[in-house]
């Protein structure tokens, strides 16, 4: 059976966590196939917040299996706290949580690396949320990374001292000054590894084949958003993994003819976390307003969100790069009260119009073009159906569509499961 997708087509934060909560009852099996703690997924229900970093958004249901896929990096303290919550919720975890064994392993020199390494730029920092994503990586490709596979083997221990011997070295290299206590780090990293080793690894690129072969209905779910994928973001300031629906291929070891549906999620509104171009970020009222009603803070960091109007420059760019089939629209209850809406739908660059994502969309090569609409006043929030939804809210989603050329299948009113209207 194929694999349906769903990905965030922005700069992150779209809301991937509760569509995935969502649509869980469809699926057998949720699949995570990239990033690592830097992901923050919250979902809302029975008048409770939940935030998940590493496991997937479907765990709160009993019925289906979930899998951090080998494109994943796992920290195991930050995992050890995840599921100290999910005990609390009284989640059976242990039946229905797989740990691919090609995962890599997140170490605590990671994280002190990428402080070092981000404290070292100064003001041409990234915005890393330093949770040592970015160092994982480079260990994955420089072939020095310790996966979850090799916690089984007798020697780990071994290769996690070489390794974090030569982060040690490279720390003191940046010669920056970075406090920590590697004795106290390590004590809660090998407890937590215990905690880990409690779960079910396995070859998860063989029960993703055998799965298919099974008939096994297959959600793979994306972090962070295309617009942060190292190849096809806005790079430097992108995150270290393919965010893209090329990344669930490599990320899970599914073959690119197995994958059926792209689900699309994207904002009415754009935001950004840390540094990077935002070509239609508001310093405005607007951009005040649309802050604080959405609650836009980072649910990994805390840190406040940027917002602007919906670019469908890049929002085209990434639906083109992800095969996206379907969209789903969030926080359309944000836009509530503006009299006026804006939509931009090409860009001045270098003095000549351009609808198309270019090479640097820095603001001195930039200046967005926009479209305005009416905007809407109905409080969103309590609707249940399409139908109850404003004219001018219906006429926003069929500019979008019409300029996409995608149909929206799915219009999110609130944070809440039940805040989803199926059109």
């Amino acid at each position: 059976m194929a694999v349906d997708l769903l990905l965030g087509l922005q700069w992150g934060d779209e809301g991937k966590g509760k569509i995935v909560d969502v649509l869980t009852s469809k699926y057998n099996i949720i699949a995570r196939f990239q990033g690592g703690p830097n992901a923050g997924h919250t979902l809302v229900f029975n008048n409770k917040k939940h935030v998940l970093h590493t496991i997937p958004s479907g765990i709160f249901h009993d019925e289906a299996t979930n899998l951090v896929g080998n494109g994943v990096v796992i920290d195991p303290v930050i995992f050890k706290k995840e599921l100290e919550k999910l005990e609390e919720q009284d989640v059976n975890y242990k039946k229905n949580l797989l740990i691919s064994r090609k995962a890599h392993i997140i170490l605590p020199t990671h994280r002190l690396l990428d402080a070092a390494s981000e404290t070292a730029k100064g003001k041409a920092k990234i915005g890393s949320t330093l949770k040592g994503i970015g160092p994982t990586y480079m260990d994955k490709t420089g072939r020095n990374g310790i996966r979850v596979g090799d916690l089984e083997m007798a020697d780990w221990k071994e290769k996690y001292r070489a390794l974090a011997n030569k982060h040690e070295a490279m720390i003191a290299f940046y010669n920056v000054d970075i406090q920590y206590n590697l004795d106290e780090l390590e004590a809660e990293f090998f407890e937590s590894v215990e905690k880990l080793k409690t779960l079910q690894f396995i070859d998860s690129e063989a029960y993703m084949f055998q799965a298919q072969e099974d008939g096994k209905s297959i959600l793979a779910e994306g972090a962070q958003g295309s617009l942060l994928d190292i190849d096809f973001g806005t790079y430097p300031f992108v995150t270290s993994s393919n965010t893209t629906a090329a990344g669930a291929c490599t990320g899970l070891g599914v073959a690119p003819n197995k994958i059926k549906d792209v689900f699309g999620i994207f904002k009415a509104y754009t935001t950004r976390v840390g540094s990077g171009p935002f070509p239609t970020e508001l310093f405005d009222k607007d951009g005040e307003t649309m802050a604080k009603v959405g609650n836009e803070f980072g649910a990994t960091t805390g840190r406040p969100r940027r917002c602007g109007w919906l670019d469908l420059v890049a929002l085209k760019y990434a639906c083109q790069i992800n095969g996206v089939t379907q969209l789903m629209m969030m926080k359309a209850d944000v836009l509530s009260g503006f009299d006026t809406l804006k939509v931009c739908t090409a860009y001045t660059y270098k003095g000549e119009t351009v609808t198309h994502l270019p090479y640097n969309i820095e603001e001195e090569n930039v200046t967005p073009i926009y479209a305005e609409m009416k905007g809407w006043k109905a409080d969103l929030t309590g609707m249940s159906d399409a139908s109850q939804l404003p004219k001018e809210l219906h006429d926003y989603i069929a500019f979008l569509e019409k300029e996409l050329d995608i149909p929206i299948k799915i219009v999110s009113v609130g944070p809440d499961r039940k805040q989803t209207i199926f059109r």
